[in-house]
């Protein structure tokens, strides 16, 4: 069975215009998207839902873009000429197959808390931050978002576990917002292998310093 849908904002072109005999094709974007077994790709009424084990999604699809899925892949073509053309195909390539990684086998992300006494516990769906402030932080998590604290980590290891990857990215960039990592020293709340520049406090500096 074959599903098709084309963008609701597709551009009309006069008999005569090579808009659609000018087809640029993204790098990228031509190439199709397997849908795993266990994942389910539809496109209707201009948007596209994607279900599968790690959860559902769905949302609108970019303009100027012909979505066909057919026989376990997903492949979009653009519907105007030039560069937006190819553009406008990428962008819709890239958000299909975010989704579907995302329902198949979901998205990860590690923050690490550095510093005396910083540790995190999660009380329902609600994340509680002690990260040296005078006051601990309550953070409500998102809906679609499970946040698991490793026991052997005495608190200071967030895993953050779901299937939207837009979610994900802006839910472990807020909870790090908190309290940025230092310059002088590295504290606060990092990204799981993140590189980190300190610098050199001033006793470091006469240290190695001066004459």
């Amino acid at each position: 069975m074959t599903a098709t849908a084309t963008s609701p904002n597709k551009t009309a072109t006069k008999p005569g215009d090579n808009a659609k005999t000018d087809l640029r094709q993204s790098r990228t974007g031509k190439r199709a998207v397997d849908v795993p077994k266990g994942v389910t790709v539809t496109i209707a009424n201009g948007k596209v839902e994607v279900k599968g084990p790690k959860g559902n999604q769905s949302r609108a699809l970019p303009p100027n873009v012909d979505v066909k899925v057919d026989a376990g892949k997903v492949t979009v073509a653009p519907t105007i000429g030039g560069r937006d053309g190819a553009r406008f195909q990428g962008l819709a390539r890239a958000l299909i197959n975010a989704m579907v990684v995302g329902s198949g086998t979901g998205y990860t992300r590690t923050l690490q808390l550095v510093g005396t006494g910083y540790r995190a516990e999660v009380k329902g769906q609600v994340l509680n931050l002690l990260l040296g402030f005078s006051h601990p932080i309550n953070f409500p998590i998102p809906q679609g978002v499970k946040v698991e604290i490793p026991a052997d980590s005495k608190g200071t290891l967030l895993v953050l576990t779901g299937a939207n990857k837009e979610t994900m990215g802006a839910t472990a960039a807020k909870i790090r917002s908190f309290r940025p990592p230092e310059p002088y020293g590295g504290k606060g709340v990092r990204y799981q292998g993140e590189k980190v520049r300190e610098k050199a406090g001033k006793a470091g500096k006469g240290a190695s310093g001066g004459k």
